[in-house]
């Protein structure tokens, strides 16, 4: 008899006695961010059909155009997230401030908040590519019953007690940690549930590709532009293949399972940096971490950055641990 596929939320009930805090608020959390994930997709999928691709008309905080899917992604997370009653606040790449929730309300008593990328790569969302959901989960800092306020989210990744992503690809999964390892769960559309499809995802301490926008090259600073002739070089097992989606989670997920390094330096057209800090570089750097892979900003752990604003943006080098020690080398020479 096959053996019976183990469901997301299976998982979830199975596995939170080895979350730090074991209440069943962070697995309602996550049930809720799965629910989300799946009104997502079926929009994501049917994206071709109705008005909802292309450009809103609106500019994000980033000042860079919202794509309709990014608008509709977002009030989606949000509204789920709310609608649940167990965060007490919530930031977005997409919104300019953080949403306090139940402020008003003496008795709440939710611990936890949620930082989201509610659509990461959606210029990639007409050409019919990979796109991604990313998000971050910490403990409040103030007190419990109280407004959240901006210390809240301006934690350190190493503070996070979960974070993830969905990938709405060939075929949707939905990758998380709370910090016991990383698990990959398919969606099955038929019946609407993820299946345990990747347990203990663990990065190769080696690979072959490289990731990176080689369009921006000249701008690169010069230790990037030596690892990225290192990695062209004819020798041992050089070159390595040059492969980029322009979608993170997408890039992230194939150098996951591959083996491999992503790459988004600063450079004299984007300093610091494009990458923000709190919803795409931390979550993803604990997921690596939490992969045996490696993240940083080139020269200091991603994990350890303060953050000082919410909208921040680093450098990002992430993947697998040898190739980022290699790239890190490079840097520091190069300085």
């Amino acid at each position: 008899m096959a053996h019976k596929k183990q469901t997301l939320g299976e998982f979830i009930i199975e596995n939170q006695t080895s979350f730090k805090y074991s209440s069943g608020e962070l697995s309602s959390l996550l049930n809720s961010i799965r629910l989300a994930a799946k009104v997502v997709n079926h929009e994501v999928n049917k994206a071709g059909l109705v008005d909802i691709i292309g450009a809103s008309g609106d500019v994000n905080i980033q000042g860079e155009d919202q794509q309709k899917l990014d608008v509709y992604a977002n009030i989606k997370f949000i509204q789920t997230l709310i609608n649940r009653n167990i965060v007490c606040g919530i930031a977005s790449e997409e919104e300019d401030d953080f949403i306090s929730v139940n402020s008003q309300d003496e008795n709440h008593q939710n611990k936890y908040i949620v930082l989201i990328d509610p659509l990461d790569g959606s210029s990639n969302i007409d050409v019919n590519v990979s796109v991604g959901t990313i998000f971050s989960i910490y403990r409040r800092k103030t007190p419990v019953g109280s407004p959240v306020t901006l210390d809240d989210f301006l934690q350190k990744g190493s503070q996070q007690v979960a974070a993830g992503y969905i990938v709405y690809g060939t075929s949707t999964m939905l990758v998380y940690t709370t910090g016991d390892g990383v698990n990959g769960f398919t969606l099955n559309p038929a019946i609407g549930s993820f299946y345990l499809s990747h347990p203990n995802m663990k990065f190769p301490i080696d690979g072959k590709i490289y990731s990176v926008n080689e369009g921006n090259y000249t701008h690169f600073p010069q230790g990037i532009k030596n690892y990225i002739k290192y990695c062209q070089k004819e020798e041992g097992d050089r070159p390595y293949t040059s492969r980029y989606i322009g979608s993170l989670v997408s890039d992230f997920h194939r150098n996951m399972i591959k083996g491999g390094i992503y790459l988004y330096p600063k450079c004299s057209l984007l300093e610091p940096g494009k990458l923000r800090l709190l919803y795409e570089c931390n979550p993803i750097a604990f997921l690596a971490e939490q992969a045996d892979g490696k993240a940083s900003d080139g020269l200091t752990r991603i994990l350890d950055i303060q953050p000082t604003e919410l909208h921040q943006r680093v450098p990002f080098v992430c993947g697998s641990k040898n190739m980022v020690d290699k790239c890190e080398a490079f840097i520091r020479e190069a300085q």
